[in-house]
């Protein structure tokens, strides 16, 4: 298992943290500005969303690695089931849209958020062959331009609306089925904290198909599901034997913190949320 008590090069900031994925939030930066204070504190690497990309990903990706920060990912494609993805034709060409802002980017891995139960089905069966057949559809097309894609399952509490995909079991399922070489899963510890057969799943997956892992906590509280995570070590998920399993399957790259908290770590400068990202990830991660 990785030491980070004296080197955080594998910290990667997910934008998201800073609240700029969602309006209203935030102190919204520039990602410019982001760029530089991930620089200026050491992180390795940085995740970006589509939102705050638009037009400019060549010019984004350029930046971060002038500024010596590696683009690990970009969050997230579309839906591919779910209420809002009815038309197989129209979702598939938003989703190469955003293969293409990743390879523009120049970032690792596009991370794959599947969308809730499909309409006319209930429970999850249905849905997720439905989604196994659109990332098949999508995996030669990014593959083409060099973007990995990295099906990320959801807490179960998502089931419904937001990830048909709740567990590491079934996206590696997925991606045994499918079969391409750029297909595998992120892991993010507030969707697998729970999961007593995760450590199993991450062997079934092994090093070729974990593609991401994502840091923050589950607070034994949470007000919010969606937006009330924790920060590293102020919630109840046990992250270093999380991270001890990921890397016994192989897994080196980045570690990514992605925290959505509307209400507490969204409100702080900026600064100082990036500070203790990085005195947690080099004392309880």
């Amino acid at each position: 298992m990785r030491d980070f008590s004296s080197d955080h090069a594998a910290l990667a900031l997910n934008t998201a943290s800073l609240g700029h994925n969602l309006e209203g939030h935030g102190a919204r930066w520039e990602p410019e500005r982001v760029i530089d204070a991930c620089a200026a504190r050491g992180f390795g690497s940085i995740v970006f969303w589509r939102r705050e990309v638009g037009a400019r990903a060549v010019a984004i990706g350029e930046r971060a690695r002038a500024a010596g920060l590696a683009v690990a990912g970009l969050c997230r494609t579309p839906f591919l089931v779910g209420t809002d993805a009815v038309d197989r034709m129209a979702v598939l060409d938003e989703a190469r849209a955003s293969i293409d802002m990743a390879a523009g980017l120049g970032a690792a891995v596009l991370t794959i958020v599947v969308g809730g139960v499909h309409p006319g089905t209930k429970g999850t069966t249905e849905s997720l062959k439905i989604v196994a057949d659109r990332v098949a559809a999508l995996a030669p097309y990014a593959a083409e331009r060099n973007v990995k894609l990295a099906l990320e399952p959801l807490n179960p509490v998502y089931a419904g609306n937001r990830s048909c995909l709740t567990t590491v079991r079934d996206a590696v399922d997925i991606c045994i089925a499918v079969d391409a070489s750029n297909l595998g899963v992120a892991v993010d510890v507030y969707h697998v904290w729970w999961d007593s057969g995760l450590d199993a799943q991450l062997q079934r997956a092994g090093e070729s198909r974990i593609l991401g892992y994502h840091l923050c906590d589950w607070l034994a509280d949470t007000r919010d599901v969606l937006l009330d995570r924790g920060m590293m070590g102020d919630g109840v998920a046990d992250l270093k034997e999380i991270r001890k399993s990921v890397e016994a399957a192989g897994y080196a790259g980045p570690c990514e913190v992605e925290i959505f908290s509307a209400n507490n770590w969204w409100k702080r400068p900026p600064e100082e949320v990036l500070d203790v990202m990085v005195e947690r990830f080099r004392t309880v991660c």
